[in-house]
């Protein structure tokens, strides 16, 4: 894996963009926002500040296993919180080995204290194949010029 790839590389291909759910909000509503959305995390902002992460895993564990209700939990009560986090210039491979290590699937980008988006596990794949099919193109490229076959 090309170590230079970072996650700003990674924001920049996919957009910055992301949508984000407040504290105070009911885990119904950050579940109803994640299906609309179609993505399995949301970033939890007060104040324009990042304060959490909350994600199928937490809801799953934090409210449908402790018996809890959709409706009247708040995020706070249920979300990842303090958010691991990266800044754009973190490798695409630390970013794969922090999701790893803490069993995470997205990763927010922070550029001094600025939500800048969220790196999925998805999207880490898709770079990571992308530069792979860069190289073997290259290589085909490489072959076919050098009148090897």
């Amino acid at each position: 894996m090309n170590t230079n790839i970072t996650a700003g590389h990674v924001l920049r291909a996919k957009g910055y963009g992301f949508h984000g759910i407040g504290p105070d909000s009911s885990a119904y509503d950050a579940l109803e926002m994640m299906a609309e959305k179609n993505v399995g995390a949301l970033p939890v902002l007060e104040n324009g500040l990042l304060i959490g992460v909350f994600s199928e895993r937490d809801y799953a564990r934090k409210v449908i296993l402790k018996g809890k209700a959709s409706k009247k939990t708040a995020v706070r009560e249920v979300m990842s919180s303090p958010p691991i986090h990266i800044d754009p210039g973190t490798s695409l491979r630390e970013c794969m080995v922090l999701m790893t290590k803490n069993r995470i699937r997205h990763l927010p980008v922070l550029d001094k204290g600025v939500l800048l988006g969220i790196i999925s596990i998805g999207d880490a794949v898709n770079a990571v194949i992308s530069e792979q099919q860069a190289t073997i193109e290259e290589l085909e490229g490489y072959i076919a010029g050098s009148g090897y076959q």
